[in-house]
């Protein structure tokens, strides 16, 4: 007999708890988490993560992909001075975490950020991150500029994480053939996010975690761990369903390059928009020096392979 239905059993609720809640500890625990779920401290392990994105994909450079996605919670109390229940409530009308992740070319969680609620958007979780701030720090301003990840149009370009181009590009250039191998390449977070909720069901958005978003967050890191397992063990993956692996988002996000997220992100952060982006001041236009940077990368790699690759295939068809 199935185990969950086993009525010999006789195990209450409140010991079922406190077991999930032994285990969620343990695998949150830093000697634990930290051993399952890294990101590479060194350049021979960037290296490495390169490497694989390379032999795969031929696009140099990438050692992960980003993105955030949402875990549905049970609401908090609405004077909660801790987590206000209006901080969580989503523009679908349910409660949930705003989750970022960053996977490798075999989709291993490499970083995790599950402490934002999903009124803080993706740009603002990535820029208040380590790991940002190890890119920015320890990596590029050291002079290792030919690392970066791959991201949506929901993230600031910058020469440590490509997003896709601005303007859809014309047909069968070297923009196109580049924004075509970034939104592939890109699918394999989104990927990531489906399997990891297809394995581990309580973070399916029609489950709920039932619990506080302090202790729901060390739920998805717990999970986290436990699909890292799984790849290295090289267990089979679940079936993937579209409306739990958020496939539908890579259609919204490409086709005309999400201008409605990027106008949300500019909105909400209109504040200090001048460290961001870019700012008009007295009819001109400043740019952030990071975000010209970033553009001169992306640049400079579609010059370098994809228009490469584009003069290789007129060859090919003369």
């Amino acid at each position: 007999m199935d185990v969950g239905s086993n009525i010999f059993l006789n195990v209450s609720q409140s010991s079922v708890s406190r077991c999930i809640k032994e285990v969620v500890n343990g695998l949150n625990h830093p000697n634990i988490f930290n051993e399952f779920v890294k990101f590479p401290g060194n350049l021979r392990d960037l290296d490495t993560l390169r490497r694989m994105f390379y032999e795969q994909y031929n696009f140099p450079g990438i050692i992960g992909c980003i993105d955030c996605t949402h875990i549905a919670i049970f609401p908090s109390r609405v004077e909660d001075p801790e987590y206000p229940e209006h901080l969580y409530l989503n523009r679908k009308g349910y409660h949930s975490i705003n989750v970022q992740l960053v996977c490798d070319s075999n989709m291993t969680i490499i970083n995790i950020n599950a402490r934002y609620p999903v009124s803080t958007n993706d740009a603002f979780i990535w820029n208040n991150s380590n790991l940002q701030r190890s890119l920015r720090r320890n990596l590029h301003a050291a002079g290792n500029s030919d690392y970066y990840l791959l991201g949506d149009s929901g993230y600031p370009l910058r020469s440590w994480l490509m997003t896709p181009i601005e303007e859809e590009p014309a047909p069968h250039s070297p923009e196109f053939r580049y924004s075509a191998s970034h939104k592939m390449i890109r699918s394999i977070i989104e990927r990531c996010n489906g399997v990891l909720k297809m394995r581990w069901r309580c973070l399916l958005k029609h489950r709920v975690l039932h619990y506080a978003p302090d202790h729901a967050c060390k739920i998805i890191n717990a999970c986290a761990v436990l699909h890292n397992l799984c790849i290295h063990h090289h267990l089979e993956e679940p079936l993937l369903q579209d409306e739990d692996s958020n496939y539908g988002n890579i259609y919204i996000e490409d086709v005309g390059f999400n201008w409605l997220r990027k106008i949300g992100y500019i909105l909400e952060n209109l504040d200090n928009f001048n460290q961001a982006d870019g700012l008009i001041v007295a009819g001109a236009q400043r740019i952030n020096p990071e975000l010209a940077e970033g553009r001169r990368v992306g640049t400079r790699l579609i010059r370098n392979v994809f228009n490469k690759l584009f003069l290789f295939s007129l060859i090919k068809m003369v």
